[in-house]
């Protein structure tokens, strides 16, 4: 670990309210100084940052690691240097892996190998359900004990009213939130895209906003009679970010994220048949992507995750219906984003605070994430050219899902350097 001072860049830190020139300096793993005259005295690696943006590490609050069980479409070691290479030094790993993770020994595995081969920091959150089944409460205390920061059946909802009021009264008392996918089964059943005339075209069936919307408005109204916490993942339409909004007026516990890929496409790119524009939930309309980004300025939304989802080229060379859904977003989420910010609909100091405070705020300051660059914070520092263009060439990913409808577009916004807990994990060019 080397004593760093960050030199010439526009840090942009929403959590301190800071946005200008400054410099930083880095020692001990931690933010030793931040200003714009003469550092302390020292030995630094200086990394010159004109014409980028500093910012904290950005903060994945729904990522798909794939181990254990999986490893054949993503390792701990391969997403982490994934999330890297897109600016995360955290990232919290979804628990539908095989096994499960459903109680302490995973939890304590999985901890193990991210301590021995994670390029960023990984928390896990714990399954709602016993093997994700819906059919009787997983381990909540013990995993509590091990770490996780929440319980979800994540690729799934909880099937029943009953059973997610007995999630969330016992997640309440451990202070953890329940985090739902957010889609009736019943509704959604059998569906590859979104209902619509993109589906009627296709010949495919299709996933109404309803199926969303109706969980948001269950899953608010057992929030509200528990005093839980809930997290909603992944929203998509334009109901369930007025359901939220008036929920939060309410007084309810709750917050939610909303994806690049749901924030920047559409259902038409599934048009050609395309199985990696094949996500869940589905792409929805331009409508739909109005309500989202109206969410994220009124705070209706409170943070942007990736819902990373690496699959192998063989899941995804098939037939449409046949395909998994998923996009393997960690590498090409901050360009997507970025395509919000040169069109005028999102301001840059938004995109990062939906990127770093807000999802900390929403882990909690117990598991030394700050989402902030003040002096003693752990230094998690994200360097950026907001003004870089670079082809999308899924085949120089570092993960091993190539599977993203963006392959050879060009975006505008690359990361250049990502520092987690004072350690160069990424380096352009290195």
């Amino acid at each position: 670990m080397k004593n760093l001072l960050i030199h010439n860049g526009r840090l942009i830190d929403p959590a301190s309210g800071i946005d200008g020139q400054f410099d930083i300096a880095v020692a001990g793993g931690k933010i030793a100084w931040i200003g714009d005259n003469q550092p302390p005295a020292g030995d630094y690696e200086v990394i010159d940052a004109a014409g980028q943006v500093v910012a904290p590490g950005f903060i994945d609050l729904h990522t798909h690691l794939r181990q254990p069980g999986f490893e054949n479409k993503e390792t701990i070691a391969t997403g982490t240097r994934a999330a890297a290479r897109g600016g995360f030094t955290t990232v919290c790993a979804m628990p539908n892996t095989s096994p499960a993770v459903d109680n302490r020994t995973v939890v304590d595995y999985v901890n193990c190998v991210a301590f021995g081969e994670a390029a960023v920091r990984v928390l896990q959150i714990g399954c709602v359900s016993k093997g994700r089944k819906g059919e009787s409460l997983a381990e909540f205390g013990e995993m509590a004990a091990a770490g996780v920061i929440g319980f979800s059946d994540d690729g799934s909802s909880v099937p029943t009213s009953r059973l997610l009021k007995q999630a969330m009264e016992y997640a309440a008392g451990l202070g953890l939130p329940i985090i739902e996918h957010c889609e009736d089964a019943s509704l959604a059943d059998g569906g590859q895209v979104n209902e619509g005339i993109v589906a009627t075209r296709l010949g495919l069936a299709g996933i109404p906003n309803a199926a969303e919307d109706a969980i948001v408005a269950r899953d608010i109204a057992l929030a509200k009679l528990t005093g839980a916490r809930l997290h909603l993942c992944h929203i998509s339409t334009r109901g369930a970010v007025d359901l939220i909004r008036q929920a939060k007026s309410d007084g309810v516990k709750v917050t939610a994220e909303v994806t690049p890929h749901h924030l920047t496409l559409t259902e038409e790119l599934c048009l050609g048949y395309d199985t990696n524009a094949k996500v869940n939930p589905p792409l929805r309309t331009q409508t739909d992507i109005d309500a989202l980004i109206e969410g994220l300025l009124d705070g209706a939304i409170d943070a942007i995750a990736t819902d990373h989802a690496p699959h192998t080229a063989n899941d995804k060379c098939c037939e449409f219906a046949l395909a998994p859904f998923g996009i393997s977003g960690l590498e090409t989420a901050l360009g997507s984003l970025l395509r919000l910010v040169h069109c005028g609909k999102l301001p840059l100091p938004l995109i990062i605070e939906k990127l770093t405070a807000a999802p900390a705020r929403i882990i909690g300051k117990k598991h030394g994430v700050t989402g902030s660059l003040g002096v003693g914070d752990p230094a998690d520092i994200v360097i950026f050219d907001p003004d870089a263009e670079w082809t999308v060439d899924p085949g120089k990913f570092a993960s091993r899902g190539r599977n993203t409808p963006l392959a050879g577009e060009r975006l505008k916004g690359k990361v250049t350097a990502t520092i987690c807990r004072g350690n160069t994990v990424y380096r352009e060019g290195n």
